[in-house]
């Protein structure tokens, strides 16, 4: 089993073990797993396939779902903490006009920030080798489960705390940021950069870039000469991802006004749906495996002659 690490493993096989002997039938375990597959609506390469074997669609459903997101945890989180934490260039700045003021508690604070962004996508990175090593196909749907737990438990310390924030930095922002910066860095892993859900200064630079090639008029032809042409699948996932950034970014905006810190409850249970199928797929895999191992056990052994 050299897919699920060893500590894995060893809980998986226990619990499994029990659960297919004294509550469950291998058999109707499976038919469950396989029921719960059908009925998922997400794509079954969704959170497997990798760069340059990744599809047009594969890499527009990830960038709607994942865009929409970020752009709510970013605008519902200034709502709730009062501070953009997906926005990395602005937080840079912060840095460096604070420092040139003598403010160094400000300063501190932005460089928390960052370091908290950049914590979060060396986590993830890190999980995604990991599993990668492994041959984990749930390497980057358990990254998202983790980011869903993270987004808990943003809203439960949310909750606990007065929502003012004056010159310090609390421990939510940090959070925030963090999950932000596993939340970009699955999404450029997995799709060889070609998605950021949270880079959106570069997202408006290339539609800009792009629309100029579109309404570029070719008028002579001459040869050797290489007509000017605008990647339309490049603009449309372009498009696709500006507009789901801002739609989420109202959306959160929207639900952190009026329910405050629960609206990380829905958001999370949004992750874990997008996680659903790799995870499924991963524990199919690991129940066949552990019912070819139990085999010889469960008929016993041949009688001696």
């Amino acid at each position: 089993m050299r897919r699920i690490p060893r500590a894995i493993q060893l809980l998986v096989t226990r619990y499994l073990r029990r659960l297919l002997r004294h509550r469950l039938d291998a058999q109707q375990l499976q038919s469950v797993i396989e029921s719960a597959l059908a009925t998922l609506p997400i794509q079954e390469k969704l959170l497997v396939r990798e760069g340059a074997l990744r599809s047009s669609s594969l890499n527009r459903q990830l960038a709607w779902a994942m865009a929409f997101v970020a752009g709510a945890v970013n605008a519902g989180g200034f709502l709730a903490v009062g501070h953009y934490t997906s926005h990395m260039t602005g937080t840079a700045s912060i840095l460096a006009d604070m420092a040139a003021l003598g403010d160094l508690q400000m300063s501190l604070a932005a460089l928390a920030m960052m370091l908290s962004f950049m914590g979060g996508a060396f986590l993830c990175s890190t999980l995604i080798s990991f599993g990668q090593r492994r041959r984990m196909r749930s390497r980057y749907a358990l990254t998202l489960l983790l980011e869903s737990g993270l987004l808990l438990l943003f809203g439960l310390m949310g909750a606990r705390i007065q929502t003012e924030v004056r010159f310090t930095l609390p421990a939510t922002v940090m959070l925030l940021c963090f999950i932000m910066g596993m939340h970009n860095a699955v999404t450029s892993i997995i799709s060889g950069a070609e998605v950021r859900t949270t880079h959106v200064t570069g997202t408006v630079t290339d539609i800009g870039i792009e629309l100029a090639r579109l309404t570029y008029v070719n008028r002579h032809h001459r040869v050797g000469r290489v007509r000017i042409m605008a990647n339309r699948q490049k603009l449309t996932l372009l498009l696709l991802l500006l507009f789901s950034f801002i739609t989420g970014g109202i959306a959160g905006a929207l639900t952190f006004k009026h329910i405050g810190f629960k609206a990380t409850i829905p958001l999370a249970i949004f992750l874990c749906f997008l996680a659903a199928r790799p995870v499924l797929l991963e524990l199919r895999l690991l129940l066949h495996r552990l019912r070819k191992q139990w085999a010889p056990e469960d008929h016993g052994s041949p009688a001696d002659p």
